[in-house]
């Protein structure tokens, strides 16, 4: 049977969601023990995959009232605290994450720095900053375990695909990446600056690439041919923003997921994008993280996913 605080219904939704993602007939685990409250995520059963060692989340936000807005900002979030968080990694198996600075903060970092100071050595960040950052800012950022700077270019943010490069070649030296938040169109339009940076390449959220055209689409062309080249990894992070089929089995996702770790797993991560700050009604993580292990296919490649490649980016 379920534990008393995970309803039949919840069970079976979970277990029809998985059922679907791992093909008729596929052995589904037992649930196990569940919590009953988990801010900013629905559902309460725990992940049912058996997740490596050192597993990470490789996309994560801290949103902390002491911590004021930036001007202008319009994504907006309550309160998502380090202690809310380690609420969800107890419920996921993770012990790993990265923290992104969320475009709220603008290029104030001192949330995220907070949030790893008090997460330790099992964290790292990704800052946000413009080309007026100094040199002495981008060393204290290295030594607080940041390791990549985001350009979140789809809400209008405070950076610009201008100062993409000229950002990258200063943070070649220390070993960073640079995130990158685009539409298709400006993807496309900068296809000749991403692939000549001197910094490997990180792209949120499947990359925007169109699930109605999955691999076929431009986008998946250009992306996917950079993860061959080792110059970029693809998070599979936010299933529910493109979605149509939605929860909770987001079949929709499914062929473009396995196309990308398909096409090169050791470029590939995972992100909760907990509290989920563009979604009013919140997703269930524990069954994202399980439909991504049932994409991954196998243990090799979820420990991939989950481990190896996270470690070798974010250098844990």
């Amino acid at each position: 049977m379920f534990p008393a605080t995970q309803t039949r219904r919840e069970f079976l939704r979970r277990s029809g969601a998985l059922a679907a993602a791992l093909g008729a007939g596929a052995y589904l685990p037992p649930a196990l023990a569940q919590e009953t409250a988990y801010p900013h995520s629905s559902g309460s059963a725990r992940a049912a995959a058996a997740l490596p060692a050192d597993a990470c989340d490789c996309h994560m936000h801290i949103y902390d009232p002491r911590f004021p807005w930036a001007s202008g900002a319009k994504l907006l979030h309550p309160a998502a605290t380090v202690a809310m968080y380690r609420r969800l990694q107890q419920r996921l198996g993770t012990t790993r994450n990265v923290v992104v600075t969320p475009s709220a903060y603008g290029t104030d970092n001192r949330c995220t720095l907070d949030a790893l100071a008090q997460l330790g050595a099992a964290a790292r960040g990704v800052a946000v900053a413009d080309v007026n950052v100094s040199d002495e800012e981008l060393a204290r950022l290295d030594r607080a375990g940041v390791k990549g700077l985001r350009f979140n270019l789809a809400l209008g943010a405070v950076t610009t695909a201008a100062m993409i490069e000229p950002l990258a070649r200063r943070v070649a030296p220390l070993g960073w990446h640079v995130q990158i938040n685009m539409s298709n169109d400006e993807l496309l339009a900068n296809r000749a600056m991403l692939s000549r940076l001197p910094t490997p390449v990180v792209f949120d959220h499947f990359a925007r690439i169109p699930l109605q055209a999955g691999a076929v689409h431009p986008v998946y062309d250009l992306v996917a041919g950079l993860m061959r080249e080792q110059r970029a990894s693809v998070k599979l992070s936010g299933a529910y923003l493109a979605s149509k089929a939605g929860a909770p089995s987001y079949a929709d996702v499914a062929p473009l997921a396995r196309a990308l770790i398909d096409n090169a797993p050791g470029q590939v991560l995972w992100g909760s994008d907990w509290p989920h700050p563009t979604e009013q009604h919140k997703p269930d993580d524990a069954l994202l993280l399980d439909l991504m292990a049932a994409w991954a296919g196998s243990e090799q490649r979820l420990r991939a996913i989950l481990v190896d490649n996270p470690a070798r980016l974010y250098h844990f």
